[in-house]
């Protein structure tokens, strides 16, 4: 334990919402699985890509927000953040570094979770995951609870 985000991870946070990037910081230096930084804020456009995925472009569909008609948490609200990040989980195997991110890893976003709601951390930064949410579950996603609620800037 004691893991420490990586100048990318944090340059992939940049105008992301300070309790978010709070929440990450703390919780990194806890889990028992060291993790990396996927996504921060997203453009339109960038959304709209990552809506394509297994649709119109090959691979797994990861999304149901298009960027436009349907916007992620990730693009920027009225505030200029965006309220959410995605996560890739980092274990050592065979002494190698290996990325931990298909569906059959669930397990390891799921302990940091809980790590998470153990020390508290959920409540004191307002944040939520979707790998609790009941259509959609995404481990990797971690964003401000409500998010919802703000709106997005135009």
């Amino acid at each position: 334990m004691g893991f420490s985000f990586s100048q990318n991870s944090l340059d992939k946070m940049n105008k992301v919402h300070p309790n978010l990037i709070a929440f990450m910081k703390e919780l990194i230096q806890i889990t028992p699985y060291d993790f990396k930084i996927l996504s921060g804020m997203r453009t339109a456009k960038e959304q709209a890509e990552l809506y394509e995925q297994g649709r119109s472009k090959p691979g797994t569909i990861i999304t149901n927000a298009d960027g436009y008609k349907y916007c992620s948490n990730h693009q920027e609200k009225v505030d200029g953040y965006g309220y959410a990040v995605d996560i890739g989980v980092l274990v050592k195997e065979n002494g190698k570094t290996v990325y931990k991110g298909s569906w059959k890893d669930f397990h390891y976003y799921e302990t940091i979770y809980k790590t998470a709601e153990k020390a508290g951390l959920l409540e004191k930064y307002e944040i939520e995951w979707a790998g609790n949410w009941k259509s959609f579950r995404e481990g990797a996603h971690f964003q401000i609870k409500n998010a919802r609620n703000v709106a997005f800037k135009k």
